[in-house]
């Protein structure tokens, strides 16, 4: 899995969507990220399908929403993404949230389903708190590939850091930026300044330090560049400890249906 990847949340705009996608891959970008929810998987495999990189260099990720949840749920809708994003595979598939329709033996049941067929490459799951993903493993053939949640300068997470390092499991951050929270940080400014770079730039690096894949959402070229140009981004070990001691904690994603445990 590339270590960075174009998110597409709240990207529901067709046109901008679907050319953001080809932008990013035109560039060099690999991972693509969209869901369900999201409403753009037809712009997404749109931008694919206009982008001169053949689909099996690219990585592309989608999501399963918590009302389609129940096992012919999960296998019906997945099809339907899969003619939505023009693919007939997935490279990895995820359960979007442990809420609503998730019933961990049913739902599970049809993730397998998919993996032992070649539909999807590798399972995922997003917003699991460890007791979910013991519980998960404990009932899938499958291996749990990797867990999609929120973390960012912000919300470091530093619990399911160490839960996915000792299970092997790779973790994917989504709103890295903290929702342009960052742009205002004075630890990560005078970084930046240092470097003649972004705050977006160092946030990116410092996941990548941490071994943590992001896919932040970016629609116009200039900031789809400026996050692939993160990738060459060396942060010093005092810088990254200065970023580690950051304080403030807060989520910018705490929807009603999240779990309990956050």
């Amino acid at each position: 899995m590339p270590m960075l990847g174009l998110g597409t949340w709240q990207n529901d705009d067709a046109a901008e969507c679907a050319d953001s996608v080809e932008t990013a891959l035109n560039m060099g970008y690999r991972h693509i990220d969209t869901a369900q929810a999201y409403g753009n998987e037809d712009a997404v495999g749109d931008g694919i399908a206009a982008a001169d990189v053949d689909r099996e260099d690219i990585f592309l990720a989608t999501k399963v929403w918590i009302s389609n949840l129940s096992h012919d749920d999960v296998l019906e809708t997945t099809r339907k993404s899969l003619d939505r994003l023009g693919t007939d595979y997935l490279d990895l598939l995820y359960i979007h949230w442990p809420a609503r329709e998730y019933e961990p033996e049913e739902t599970l049941a049809a993730f397998d389903q998919l993996y032992d067929e070649g539909t999807i490459e590798r399972i995922g799951v997003s917003n699991f708190e460890p007791e979910h993903i013991d519980e998960a493993a404990e009932i899938l053939d499958a291996p749990i590939f990797a867990n999609q949640i929120e973390i960012h300068p912000y919300l470091q997470q530093e619990e399911l850091r160490s839960y996915a390092a000792e299970n092997d499991i790779e973790l994917v951050a989504y709103s890295p930026l903290a929702r342009t929270e960052i742009f205002s940080d004075p630890t990560l400014g005078e970084i930046a300044d240092d470097h003649g770079v972004s705050e977006a730039q160092v946030a990116l690096a410092w996941l990548r330090e941490h071994d943590i894949t992001a896919i932040p959402k970016a629609t116009g070229e200039a900031h789809i560049r400026d996050n692939w140009e993160s990738r060459t981004l060396e942060l010093s070990d005092d810088e990254i400890e200065r970023i580690d001691a950051i304080e403030r904690r807060e989520r910018q994603v705490h929807p009603d249906f999240a779990p309990a445990s956050w």
